[in-house]
């Protein structure tokens, strides 16, 4: 009784240890083979894929097996498949008999499971005893999976030639085309090819392949599958050729999309976005008909992006131009690597200072020649309006007036506001950046922008929709990752007070950029049209090194960069020549919409100077109603208008020379000098104030000096040329008078140069070293302006 015990128990012990073994057999997990990343489109379309580690395409596992190739391969590979335990003994005796009866191996005799398990080891050599393992592992598999399961696992991991793994991905490199698109014909010749994947070599067993597709047609015809006729049609259908190339669509956002996922240690490879593949493709189509133009001018880069206002989904995502090649950096993603900004800032100033009240929308700025410390912005063709409406200011993208309005908004406030529109790109102090802030001395980049764009226009579609109110969401970050896309916080605490810009301020800043003007070869200024309402924006950096153009409606906001990669500029490298052609042909393939709805709630009106812009003051004479946001009653009085009386004869009068009852008094808009200088050439409307009557004493008036210099306007450091002929150049220097009628007497250091009259210029050839102009009216008004002549050599 003994022996039988420790008999029993040894049997028991092995039955145990071989039991442990069959339920652990299964490699955990059971394939380790990396798989290449792969980027669907928000309707399952793919857009691109890259290689495997392992020098493989091998797309992540098949959510679901067309039904032409389960009755192909089923019919072709395992009949009994959804019958069998995962070893099918008569078909493995039927493969025995067969190999038997030709002298050589013609059948496997494996199920589909067994060669899942076998495809799990590597495919390792085909012997007895490896044969033995895989029918045994294959009945643990299974009990762990369904028949479902294991068939899309073969789906996933079957070999159809070359480095193609899996039947998407052969769909794709074969035919060009998802699997469940497939034709019978297709279907059948994927099918075959897993058990001879060198069958697919476009230089030989083309034979082969063609009969043994055709053999398992007919297989399909004869058990019911196909009808003769589809049998038929399918056996005529060609071979596939040479592999395809897979669709490099959007592959700037598929390295992004992996990279994320790297990061965050994420096992699913197959990504879903929210781009639109239809739309990609055709976007894709403009840049490479654009490439040729750019190319004629050295320029080899160009992103773009386009986002739904509504969702913030981008549905358009071209990183960078196609096929720009190694050499110009064509890997490289334009749309989050920050470039000089140009102009491209200043819409979000102009309505930053419309809701702070520091200008009203057609409030006056100041356009004269500017020094400020060591800073002096220019305009782009180094004119001056000496004063221009804020709105047209910003329409032509003027330099001058803009810094100005940014010195009076606040750079502090500017840079914060900037953040809190989403341009984080921009994270240095305000003082780092400067007035320069405005005007591309700071870096952001494409998608941080065209989405603060998006934020400013669901304020204005949402301010209707939400009775007055305001969400802190507006302003919230792009998305392109489709399965976050309904992750999306709710809008919770909805305010009376916009957290960025109210908006009334967005609403007319789209109103001025909807209008936006270009220069021509001349300077002059022309109305670039569009055929849909489009509120737009360029940017020119310093340099020619980055042009921009960004655009928005309710439903859309679009953005585009051009320039290269390297930082290298060329001349004519700027937004509206470079960047706009391609904006509104990207607008071209979106649906039109109507404009933004009138945030009639939050408007304020506001009685104005229609000479000035400015909230009318009692000196004002022509005013107007103006209806702008609630910021505007901060804006400070007309500063420009002034009462004076004039006699019958036109001139100015007072009560030292003239009876009060005999004045008239009027209203009269007047500029200070230098800006009258300017103004009044490309005003010619403007009128300047009348002249004094010599009988009147004006001395006990308070006035400012009528003189202002125009150049040198600071004390600044002159270089003087030396010519070709080694002889120096002489500098002319300018002074404007409100009177320019008037004698201006010139000095230079003590020593009386002459007089000037109508036109207050003269060429001065000082020494080099330190000097002192200065000028006394007729009136006896003086002006003093301190100067350094320092010597420039002749190349």
């Amino acid at each position: 009784m003994n022996f039988i015990y420790k008999h029993d128990k040894k049997i028991l012990s092995i039955v145990l240890i071989l039991g442990l073994l069959y339920a652990f057999c299964l490699p955990r997990p059971l394939f380790k083979s990396p798989v290449s990343p792969v980027l669907q489109d928000k309707n399952g379309e793919l857009l691109g894929a890259a290689i495997a580690a392992d020098g493989q395409y091998r797309f992540p596992e098949v959510q679901t097996i067309p039904d032409k190739f389960k009755h192909s391969i089923l019919e072709f590979e395992d009949r009994r498949f959804y019958s069998h335990p995962g070893f099918d003994p008569v078909g493995f005796a039927r493969a025995m008999e067969q190999n038997i009866r030709n002298g050589r191996v013609v059948s496997g005799g494996s199920t589909i499971t067994m060669q899942v398990i076998r495809m799990s080891k590597g495919n390792q050599d085909r012997n007895l005893l490896n044969k033995i393992i895989e029918a045994i592992t294959a009945t643990r598999l299974e009990l762990s999976y369904s028949k479902e399961e294991i068939l899309k696992l073969y789906a996933t991991h079957a070999p159809f030639g070359g480095n193609v793994v899996g039947l998407e991905t052969a769909a794709w490199r074969y035919y060009g085309k998802k699997p469940e698109l497939l034709s019978w014909g297709e279907a059948a010749t994927l099918a075959v090819l897993p058990n001879s994947p060198a069958l697919i070599h476009p230089g030989r067993n083309r034979t082969a392949l063609f009969e043994k597709r055709n053999r398992l047609l007919d297989r399909l015809h004869q058990n019911g599958t196909l009808d003769s006729l589809t049998c038929q049609l399918a056996k005529e259908e060609p071979l596939p050729g040479k592999p395809l190339p897979l669709p490099r669509l959007a592959p700037h956002l598929l390295d992004r999309m992996y990279s994320e996922a790297n990061r965050n240690q994420m096992k699913n490879l197959r990504f879903d976005c929210t781009v639109d593949r239809r739309l990609q493709s055709r976007a894709n189509q403009v840049f490479s008909r654009h490439k040729k133009r750019l190319l004629g001018n050295g320029i080899h880069n160009a992103a773009a992006i386009i986002i739904e206002v509504e969702t913030g989904n981008v549905v358009a995502y071209i990183g960078n131009i196609p096929n720009a090649g190694q050499d110009h950096a064509e890997s490289v993603d334009i749309i989050t690597a920050p470039r000089s900004t140009g102009s491209i800032l200043k819409p979000f100033l102009y309505g930053l200072s419309l809701d702070e009240g520091a200008t009203m929308p057609q409030g006056l700025l100041p356009d004269v020649p500017t020094q400020m410390g060591s800073y002096r912005p220019e305009n782009y063709y180094e004119s001056y309006d000496g004063a221009v409406p804020a709105d047209r200011s910003i329409i032509r993208s003027l330099n001058v007036p803009t810094v100005r309005l940014l010195q009076r908004y606040g750079i502090h406030k500017f840079k914060e506001k900037l953040n809190d529109m989403g341009i984080h790109s921009i994270h240095q102090p305000a003082d780092h950046y400067g007035l320069t802030l405005i005007l591309g001395g700071a870096e952001g980049n494409l998608e941080q922008i065209t989405n603060a764009y998006a934020g400013m226009a669901r304020t204005v579609n949402h301010f209707l929709e939400q009775d007055g109110l305001y969400a802190a969401g507006e302003f919230r970050q792009p998305n392109f990752n489709l399965e976050k896309e309904h992750q999306q916080p709710a809008r919770k605490t909805w305010t009376d007070f916009p957290p960025v810009m109210s908006a009334s301020a967005a609403w007319h800043t789209f109103q001025t950029i909807r209008h936006v003007e270009r220069p021509t070869e001349e300077g002059n200024w022309e109305i670039f049209e569009s055929e849909n309402p489009i509120a737009w924006k360029t940017g020119t950096s310093f340099g020619f090194r980055d042009a921009w153009a960004v655009g928005v409606t309710p439903q859309y906001a679009v953005g585009v960069w051009v320039g290269n990669a390297d930082g290298e500029g060329r001349p004519g490298l700027i937004g509206v020549k470079a960047a706009a052609p391609i904006l509104f042909d990207l607008y071209d393939l979106l649906p039109s919409g109507n404009w933004f709805d009138y945030p009639v709630d939050e408007m304020k009106p506001y009685e104005i100077c229609r000479a000035s812009g400015f909230i009318a003051s009692h000196t004002c004479g022509v005013k107007d109603t103006l209806m702008a946001p609630p910021g505007g009653i901060k804006s400070k009085a007309c500063p420009f208008h002034q009462f004076i009386h004039v006699d019958d004869s036109g001139q100015r009068v007072n009560v030292s020379c003239s009876s009060p009852n005999v004045m008239e008094r009027k209203s009269w808009f007047v500029l200070p000098p230098l800006e009258e200088f300017y103004y009044k050439s490309k005003n010619p409307g403007y009128k300047v104030l009348p002249p004094k009557r010599v009988d009147c004493d004006f001395d006990t008036e308070t006035r400012n000096n009528p003189m202002q210099m125009i150049y040198p306007k600071f004390a600044t450091k002159i270089y003087v040329p030396i010519g070709h002929d080694g002889k120096r150049s002489k500098s002319v220097f300018k002074v404007a008078h409100r009177r320019p009628d008037t004698k201006i007497f010139w000095h230079l250091d003590r020593t009386y140069l002459g007089e000037t009259q109508t036109f207050h210029e003269m060429q001065l050839d000082p020494e080099y070293g330190e000097h002192t102009l200065v000028l006394v009216d007729e009136k006896g008004n003086r002006l003093e302006q301190q100067f350094t002549v320092l010597k420039k050599e002749r190349k």
